[in-house]
């Protein structure tokens, strides 16, 4: 039994790579895909589907809906689908505290699966740093570096600051005391629990990570590289079949990987 899915923001890089992959698919059916009222692509098809750009009539035939959007778009979503109870898997980054809430609301009603990065290797990454900074304590050093192109308009990324929860969680910290996004000018020492998360940007770089941790006379790296974007559509795909069906509250990667 094929899965009806509804894909927002198929204009964005993302949105349009996960519609063309969901129109290939055969666990999937593409019941929508919508984009802003006023975008150039309504009326128009990709991957044989027509984009539409009424957001309550295309979630109204869905299960599940792909939300790979802006935050005010990613709290409007949410609110929409609550009343109809419409599972959501959401890869918009830099969320508010408003969309934030809307899809808690949204949670106790349907399924919701909200994630920074959906490649199966980034998510082996987050649990592999999190191992890492729990064995080594509070003697190491740890920073986050990220490189994304140039048109990534969030920094640093969210899969770079759900790097840095992931080392925060390891070693017992709230990442909101300890997070550091830059420095300038006469900073002083490091403070020795702090992390620290570097975003750089340019050229047309899918998408880098790098955790470091750095000891007395020796230094962990745990990186990883995408060079396509189909491996995050790939895996918000199959998110958005695991999601379907399931009891409403909120789920992670993990729980769809079985990690």
């Amino acid at each position: 039994m094929t899965v009806r899915v509804a894909v927002l923001g198929p204009s964005g890089r993302m949105g349009r790579r996960v519609l063309e992959l969901a129109a290939a698919s055969g666990e999937l059916e593409v019941a929508a895909a919508i984009d802003a009222p006023d975008s150039p692509l309504v009326g128009q098809s990709i991957g044989g589907v027509t984009i539409g750009g009424d957001l309550a009539a295309g979630l109204r035939g869905c299960e599940v809906y792909v939300d790979f959007t802006t935050p005010a778009a990613t709290e409007a979503a949410a609110r929409a689908a609550a009343g109809a109870r419409i599972a959501a898997v959401v890869g918009t980054t830099g969320l508010g505290a408003a969309a934030e809430r809307a899809l808690d609301e949204l949670a106790a009603v349907a399924p919701v699966l909200v994630a920074a990065n959906f490649s199966l290797g980034v998510n082996l990454l987050l649990i592999l740093a999190e191992t890492a900074a729990r064995a080594l304590g509070p003697a190491v050093d740890v920073e986050v570096v990220e490189l994304h192109h140039k048109h990534k308009r969030d920094a640093p990324s969210g899969t770079a600051l759900a790097l840095a929860r992931a080392l925060a969680a390891g070693r017992g910290q709230d990442l909101d005391q300890v997070l550091r996004t830059e420095r300038s000018g006469e900073v002083g020492a490091r403070p020795g629990g702090e992390i620290g998360v570097m975003a750089v940007r340019g050229g047309d770089v899918v998408g880098e990570h790098t955790a470091y941790l750095f000891g007395d006379g020796e230094r962990i790296e745990l990186t990883h590289r995408a060079a396509s974007r189909d491996l995050f559509a790939a895996g918000a795909l199959r998110a958005a079949a695991w999601l379907a069906g399931r009891a409403p509250g909120r789920y992670t990667m993990r729980d769809v990987l079985g990690l």
